[in-house]
């Protein structure tokens, strides 16, 4: 039986780098948003942050994520869709 590496993910960073999302059509719940190699953090009006990983939602959807985040437009609809999976809620 073979074991993979699990990756541990330790998001204790306090969100410095997060970029305001675009929302052009002023209609998100999407307030801020960060991402890096394999993950993306994404920070609600309501002040809660989600941090989704290749780990717990898959690299397409992350990759997915991204784009949308940086195109300003789509994050929260693809969330409310298709709710991915989450790594930690903060």
């Amino acid at each position: 039986m073979r074991f993979g590496r699990r990756r541990i993910y330790s998001f204790t960073h306090n969100y410095k780098h997060m970029k305001s999302y675009f929302d052009s059509d002023n209609n998100s719940n999407i307030d801020t948003y960060e991402y890096g190699d394999d993950y993306i953090s994404v920070r609600f009006k309501d002040g809660s942050v989600y941090t989704y990983t290749y780990m717990s939602a898959g690299s397409g959807a992350i990759e997915e994520m991204k784009r949308l985040a940086d195109c300003g437009d789509g994050l929260n609809s693809y969330i409310s869709r298709y709710k991915p999976p989450y790594q930690s809620k903060t």
